[in-house]
């Protein structure tokens, strides 16, 4: 079993307060969540208006397919036009 972690920084120009923070990053989570069937929370700067550090999780049999996975969720990341993304980092166990 091979589980895979990524770890997204961004920022949200647009939100003008927390419940404009919250639609964009809920709408990103359940995107992420139906399309690549993973798990997704809010892991930090929960009390920030412009800045989410979300965390990732993929668990599988294969190393590969978690890699392709976690690449793919981060292609959806950066071309969300509601944020930016500052960083991100991955890790596998």
């Amino acid at each position: 079993m091979v589980v895979g972690v990524l770890t997204v920084e961004l920022v949200i120009y647009e939100a003008r307060s927390l419940k404009d923070k919250r639609r964009v990053l809920q709408s990103l989570k359940q995107r992420l969540r139906n399309r690549f069937n993973v798990s997704v929370a809010e892991v930090a700067h929960q009390d920030v208006w412009q800045r989410a550090t979300l965390g990732v999780a993929v668990v599988s049999n294969e190393a590969r397919e978690v890699e392709s996975q976690l690449d793919r969720v981060v292609d959806v990341v950066r071309g969300t036009p509601q944020v930016s993304l500052l960083q991100y980092e991955r890790e596998l166990h």
